[in-house]
């Protein structure tokens, strides 16, 4: 059974740090993208971050460029977001993400093949 399980979130005061993990599970997901999308509380899910197998094409959202970094272990299935200087408004349930298809058109995610069951990040000011 293939698997996304994300593990990190928590309650963090604003401008703390959090790291999200995602270890993927059987299947290799190489030549998949791999990254995150986030749903806040009475809003639509958004994409976050994406990278590349090789790490070599990276996108973010406008709402998280500079603040936060994606990474990722391929030869261990598992993708990093590393979140600084954490916002109220970064309060939401993070989903981890595969899919063959470059991050930059994941958009809401509609259609995206390999999904994480999320992880509860809260942001108190």
């Amino acid at each position: 059974q293939v698997q996304l399980a994300e593990s990190g979130g928590g309650l963090v005061q604003a401008g703390g740090s959090l790291r999200l993990s995602c270890a993927g599970s059987g299947r290799t997901f190489n030549g998949y993208i791999m990254g995150w999308l986030r749903q806040a509380p009475g809003k639509e899910r958004e994409f976050v971050a994406s990278i590349t197998e090789n790490g070599v094409t990276i996108h973010y959202s406008d709402s998280v460029k500079g603040r936060f970094t994606i990474s990722r272990d391929s030869a261990k299935n598992t993708v990093y977001l590393q979140m600084n200087s954490l916002k109220s408004e970064d309060t939401g349930v993070y989903y981890c993400a595969a899919d063959p298809q470059d991050g930059s058109k994941w958009s809401r995610g509609e259609g995206i093949y390999y999904w994480g069951k999320g992880t509860l990040v809260t942001v108190s000011s």
